[in-house]
């Protein structure tokens, strides 16, 4: 086989990667979202029917948190397992978890049936949701990542990060469309549980990874050294972490802080607020927030891929400081309660996260060394989840009720700006040179 040949193979065999990625961590992303509308819409009344409608959405958005609060030791165990046996193993368990955790849900009885087990048992599967989710995040981005040359790496990671803006579009999807074709009380009865049961689909993804792809060159090299030079896999990649990364790792969370903020906002937090509030049509708001996922599909790839050419910092940075200055406008224009204020203010708060969440696959994987970067991408990660992402629905709801303004819900969205901001800039940039990386300038020549 000709260089050029050779060439065109690995080529395919990189565009099937990613297009699989693509698909799974949408999938993924679509499993633990629906939960966030369900949260909002249904589950007050059918696993809390005792409770005041405030008070049940509370609870609601309180088990949601459980799924963040599960998600740091998914990237604990999962980062583990990934920097010891493999990225895709960890992958591919982790699929499968959510998967099911997802399925289960779907056939779920209520509290009028099985009362107080009922809420139980719900808690226990979204907490296996976030398990699941804490883990694959990093296995997908590092199979993207570690497969791809480093004047590419950004660019590469976004088909993870898609997954994210994409798991919301194919979520408001199902909702919509089952809420459209059914009376109301069916779908308060049992077609919620629809695009709970409709996780199915992840089953071929799971069986393509587990059966096409390889697990990436770094990881491989690894396994090479430990047995050709005695040289090891860290045997213990999270206590290494721990150790010897603790400020690379609170800075890499802090990273995520605005953009997981105005994201939950955006797509659960709001939906409560302007529908009970508001007096607002819940379908009007899914379309709303099916528009600016879907911007944030492009800024995603465009921020990722121009991280490759101008580093990851610098758009970091344009996204922080676009949430910043937008944090009161925001509100501003939600509570305007029209369509177009709260298109306008999602719109541009999706532009302002997507450019920060962009190269932050490629970013958070760089920051760390091949041996421990399993663990320490996903603990970075996974620790901005349980400190803001799950508890930014319940937050937000909470100071809305203790405050009877909008005003602090745009003040915590303006702290968590200025904690991006603080953050990128106490970290260095890690756009690699092939000079720099050597491990990358080889792939690309490959």
């Amino acid at each position: 086989m000709t260089s050029s040949e050779q060439a065109g193979t690995r080529d395919r065999a990189s565009r099937k990667l990613m297009i699989a990625a693509l698909i799974a961590s949408s999938i993924e992303w679509y499993d633990f979202f629906i939960y966030a509308t369900a949260a909002a819409l249904v589950f007050g009344p059918l696993f809390f029917p005792d409770s005041t409608p405030l008070i049940g959405i509370l609870l609601s958005f309180a088990t949601f948190w459980a799924g963040f609060v599960s998600r740091p030791l998914g990237g604990l165990v999962f980062g583990h397992l990934g920097d010891r046996i493999g990225r895709k193993p960890a992958v591919v368990t982790c699929l499968v978890m959510m998967g099911g955790a997802t399925f289960l849900i779907g056939v779920l009885p209520g509290a009028a049936t099985i009362g107080v087990l009922a809420p139980v048992l719900l808690v226990t599967l979204r907490f296996l949701q976030g398990i699941a989710v804490g883990g694959q995040w990093g296995g997908i981005i590092l199979l993207l990542t570690e497969n791809s040359a480093g004047s590419r790496r950004g660019r590469a990671g976004t088909f993870g990060q898609m997954g994210v803006p994409l798991g919301v579009i194919l979520g408001n999807a199902a909702f919509l469309l089952v809420g459209a074709t059914l009376p109301h009380e069916a779908f308060l009865s049992w077609g919620w549980r629809i695009p709970f049961l409709a996780s199915a689909a992840l089953a071929p993804v799971v069986l393509f990874i587990q059966l096409k792809v390889e697990d990436t060159p770094v990881f491989q090299e690894l396994k090479q050294r430990k047995q050709q030079e005695a040289a090891r896999v860290e045997q213990a990649p999270l206590m290494e972490v721990l150790r010897s990364h603790k400020r690379t790792v609170l800075l890499g969370a802090g990273l995520l802080f605005a953009t997981n903020a105005v994201f939950y906002i955006s797509i659960s937090g709001l939906l409560a607020y302007a529908t009970t509030e508001l007096g607002m049509d819940r379908n009007a708001l899914l379309l709303l927030a099916l528009g600016s996922s879907a911007v944030g599909v492009a800024t995603i790839f465009l921020s990722g891929a121009l991280s490759d050419r101008w580093g990851r910092r610098p758009l970091i940075f344009a996204g922080a400081a676009l949430l910043l200055v937008w944090a009161f406008p925001f509100f501003w224009l939600v509570d305007t309660a029209t369509l177009l204020g709260v298109a306008v203010a999602t719109t541009v708060g999706s532009v302002g996260s997507s450019l920060t969440y962009g190269p932050l696959a490629a970013y958070l994987s760089e920051l760390f060394e091949p041996r421990v970067r399993y663990s320490g991408a996903s603990l970075a990660y996974q620790l901005a989840a349980i400190l803001v992402s799950g508890g930014t629905p319940f937050i937000m709801t909470a100071l809305l009720a203790a405050t009877g303004t909008s005003a602090s819900v745009a003040a915590f969205l303006f702290a968590m700006a200025l904690v991006t901001l603080l953050s990128a800039w106490g970290l260095r940039e890690t756009r690699p040179t092939a000079a720099a990386d050597p491990a990358a300038a080889q792939v690309a020549q490959a």
